[in-house]
C-alpha cells in the first residue's frame, strides 16, 4: 500500500532553498539573457526553445518584443509537467515549480536591467556558459530544477534506468542547437549555442563534486533507520544497511551505503547530517555501476 503523501515544510529549509533559487536563478538567467540573448543565439534545452519563442515572436502586433523568454519557458513546461508529473514525484514537482516560477521571473523582470554585454560572441558563450552552469548547480544542489529536459531525463530515467542519461540530455539538447542555427539563419549561432551548452555542462559537473556520474556515500550512524527512510522517502534511493564495529571502541554501528548521482549527493548528505550530526560521512566516485536503478550487468 503506498504511503500517503506529507509535505513537511521546514522554515529554515525553506529559506535555504529559497535563497538558493534566487541566486541561482540571477546567475542562470544572466547567462542567457545578458550574453547569449543579446549576442543572437541560444543555448540548448528548453530555455533555448524558450528564447527561439521569444524571438520567432517578434514583431507581433500584440507582442512586438515577442513572448517574453521566462513566460515561454512556462508555457513549454507545461506539457513537459502533465507527461512526466508521475514519474517525478510531488515533492521534486513543487521543489521545481517553485524554481520554474522564480528563474522566470528573474529572466523576465531581472536580468534586462541588468548590465548587457555585447562583445565577442565566442567569449558570450563561454562566460554565459559559466554564469548558467554556476546558477544551476545551486539549483540542483537543494534537489530543484529549470524543468525542461531535466524532468524528461527523469521520466526516461524511470522507465529505462540503464539508457546513458548523458545520450539523452545530448539528443535534447542537439535538436535544439539545431534549430537556433536554422531560426537565426547562421552556422555561427549554432556553434556559439553548442559552445555554452558543453560549457555549462562542464561548470555544472565541477561544482556538483567532479565529472563522475555516480557517486558512493558511506556513512556509520547510530541513527540508520530514521536516516534510511529519509533516503529512501526523500530522494527515492535505495540503502544497504551493515553492522559494524569500531577496532578501538569495540562499539556497534550500522554503516549504510548508498550509490546516487552526482546531483543527489547532496540532498543524501544534508539528509545525515540534519539527522545525525556525529555521523561519520565518505563521498567516493564511483567508475561503474550495475544494477536495479542503474546499468544493467549486460551492458559494458
Amino acid at each position: 500500500m503506498k504511503k500517503p503523501f506529507k509535505f513537511n515544510i521546514d522554515p529554515k529549509t525553506l529559506l535555504v532553498d529559497l535563497l538558493f533559487d534566487v541566486i541561482g536563478s540571477i546567475l542562470y538567467a544572466a547567462g542567457v539573457y545578458n550574453f547569449a540573448y543579446v549576442s543572437d543565439f541560444a543555448p540548448g534545452g528548453v530555455t533555448g526553445l524558450a528564447v527561439l519563442l521569444n524571438t520567432l515572436t517578434k514583431g507581433l502586433p500584440f507582442l512586438p518584443g515577442g513572448v517574453p523568454i521566462g513566460a515561454a519557458m512556462i508555457i513549454i513546461n507545461i506539457p513537459i509537467i502533465l507527461f512526466c508529473f508521475k514519474a517525478l514525484g510531488l515533492d521534486y514537482f513543487l521543489r521545481s515549480a517553485k524554481t520554474i516560477l522564480i528563474s522566470s521571473f528573474v529572466l523576465d523582470c531581472v536580468a534586462p536591467h541588468l548590465w548587457l554585454y555585447k562583445g565577442e560572441p565566442m567569449l558570450a558563450a563561454i562566460f554565459g556558459g559559466i554564469l548558467a552552469g554556476a546558477g544551476l548547480a545551486l539549483i540542483y544542489m537543494r534537489l530543484s530544477s529549470t524543468g525542461g529536459s531535466d524532468f524528461i531525463i527523469i521520466a526516461i530515467q524511470k522507465k529505462r534506468p540503464h539508457l546513458s542519461l548523458g545520450l539523452v540530455s545530448l539528443f535534447v539538447d542537439g535538436v535544439v542547437i539545431l534549430l537556433v542555427g536554422v531560426v537565426y539563419g547562421t552556422v555561427d549561432a549554432a556553434l556559439y549555442g553548442l559552445l555554452m551548452t558543453l560549457t555549462y555542462s562542464v561548470i555544472i559537473d565541477k561544482i556538483t563534486l567532479g565529472n563522475s556520474s555516480r557517486k558512493l556515500v558511506t556513512a556509520v550512524t547510530e541513527k540508520s533507520g530514521e536516516i534510511t527512510e529519509r533516503i529512501m522517502g526523500e530522494i527515492e534511493r535505495g540503502v544497504t544497511v551493515m553492522k559494524g564495529k569500531g577496532a578501538y571502541t569495540g562499539d556497534e554501528k550500522d554503516v549504510l551505503l548508498c550509490a546516487c548521482s552526482k546531483v543527489e549527493v547532496f540532498g543524501i548528505k544534508r539528509i545525515i547530517f540534519e539527522t545525525d550530526k556525529d555521523a561519520f560521512v565518505m563521498i567516493s566516485t564511483i567508475d561503474q555501476t550495475y544494477g536495479e536503478g542503474f546499468k544493467s550487468e549486460t551492458e559494458t
